[in-house]
Order: structure tokens, then sequence, then C-alpha cells
């Protein structure tokens, strides 16, 4: 076993090894982690050990937040697959406005990644921001650098995705996860504000291809909106979102407040977040 500094040197190791793997090689993130994680195990505990120390920590982990996480990402898959994110991006768009499709962008990828894999956002807002740019003449690098970095401000920071859930059980806040959702979303203001103005210079200074294309985007995206089929409304389509935040917020004041249990049983993130997939659901029926 290893003592001393050369613990840290072997996590040091470990997590660049796992950044190449993940990165470089494009080894599925699950494998890599547990790879890594057996390996460092191995040199860092009695090898009898090893076994149950992994079960432990998965066990304990999957124990206080694997529900919410399974929740979560049922949410963020049936507001993809139902096209609630294309309505979710239609009303930002209206918001914000065409003379401002940089912060468009930006604000529609924060909004769609809570609930939506960031990877999954990009592929479904791509094509909006391919129209937004042939509608406004904007540099393409300035609006896919908005639009990812909204999409990614979100995801790592703003639970339902598993990051931040897992972050939160780590620290304790596993179950007020409305105060995780709010620190988190002050954050990645922080985050937003210069990653904006960085769009708007870096977007002057490189140019692609995309700048000089004027083919018709605009027919594209009513095709990608047609495949939907029937969308559903905008209150609708924001319901799986708002409404476990709302529920979650009512938990926490009225558990300081003294009112009935009731509140305080909705409030809680799993229950909460049911809620939300129930919302979700009723959004497979209506399209």
């Amino acid at each position: 076993m290893l003592h001393g500094i050369w613990i840290i040197v072997a996590l040091v190791v470990a997590i660049i090894v796992m950044i190449v793997f993940i990165s470089k090689f494009k080894v599925h993130p699950f494998i890599a982690m547990m790879s890594v994680s057996i390996i460092l195990a191995i040199l860092l505990l009695p090898i009898q050990d090893v076994p149950g120390t992994i079960n432990a920590g998965f066990g304990g982990t999957m124990t206080s937040i694997g529900i919410v996480i399974i929740f979560g990402a049922l949410i963020g898959f049936i507001v993809e697959k139902t096209g609630a994110a294309i309505k979710i991006a239609d009303w930002v768009i209206r918001l914000v406005g065409k003379n401002h499709p940089e912060l468009a962008l930006m604000i529609m990828g924060w909004i769609v990644s809570i609930p939506v894999f960031c990877d999954s956002g990009f592929v479904i807002l791509n094509p909006i921001r391919k129209s937004l740019r042939n509608r406004t003449k904007k540099a393409s690098v300035a609006t896919t650098v908005c639009l990812s970095l909204g999409l990614y401000a979100s995801h790592v920071f703003i639970p339902p995705t598993p990051g931040p859930i897992a972050a939160a059980a780590y620290v304790g806040l596993e179950n007020n996860l409305l105060l995780v959702m709010g620190m988190g979303a002050l954050v990645s203001f922080f985050a937003l504000i210069p990653s904006y103005f960085f769009a708007l210079y870096i977007g002057k200074r490189i140019k692609t291809p995309e700048d000089e294309d004027n083919s018709n985007l605009e027919t594209a995206y009513e095709e990608l909106k047609g495949g939907y089929g029937k969308l559903p409304s905008t209150m609708l389509s924001f319901a799986p979102i708002v409404i476990p935040v709302l529920a979650m917020a009512l938990g926490t004041i009225g558990s300081s407040l003294g009112w009935p249990k009731f509140f305080t049983f909705i409030g809680s993130p799993i229950i909460a977040l049911f809620i939300g997939v129930i919302f979700s659901i009723i959004l497979l029926f209506v399209t």
C-alpha cells in the first residue's frame, strides 16, 4: 500500500488517466471511473477490502440519490422526446427577441439543460441556433459558444442533473435540493456573464464556413419542429421543470413555518421530482 506523499501523487495520476481515457480514447465515463477506482483502491487499501469498499461507496451513493437521479433523467428524456424543449426554446426567443440571438441562445441552453443532458440539449437546440444565425447574420462562433456555455452552466451546477445531486449527497444536502438549486443557479450566473462577453469577443475574430452559408435554414428548422408532430403548450412544457422546484419551495417554507406535514412530504426531493415525472407523462399524452 502507498503512504504519505505517494497517496497524493496516485490521486493526481488517477485523475489525469481518467480524463485521458474519457476525452482521448472515448472510453465510457462509467468504465473509466470504475477501472481507475479499482486500480487506486488496490494501491491504497488491503486487497481483501477493495470489493467491500467499492460496494459500500456505490451502494451508499445510490441509496441517497439513486431515485432522484433516475427521476431527473426520466424528466429530461421525456422533455426532449416530446418536443417540449423546442417549445421552451421558442418561448425564450420571443422573450429576448431576435435582435439578441447570443443572449437568447445562452438563456435557452441554460433553461433546457436543467432537465435535459447538455449533449442532448445541444443536438436539439443547434438547428435553432443555425436558424437564428441565418436570420440575424451573427457570428457562428459567438452563437455556438453562447449556446454551449448556457447548456454547460446549468448542467454542472443545477439539479436534477446527476453531478450536482452527487455533490449535494457528499456534503449532506441531498434532502435540501432547493438550496442546491438556488446556489447552483447563483454560481452559474457568475459563469455566464463573462462567458457572454467572451463569446461576443471571440465571434468577431474567428470566422467559419457557416458564416458564408446563406442556405434557407428556416425551412430545416420548421421541418425539425414538424417531426415532433403536435407540440405541447408552453406552460405544460415548463411544468416538469417548474413544478418540482415549487414543491420543494413549499416544503422548505412549510417546514420553517410549521405548516401541515403534507407540505414537507411533497417538498422532499424524491416526491417533488416524482410529481415532475407525472407532468412529463402528461406531455406524452398531449403530443
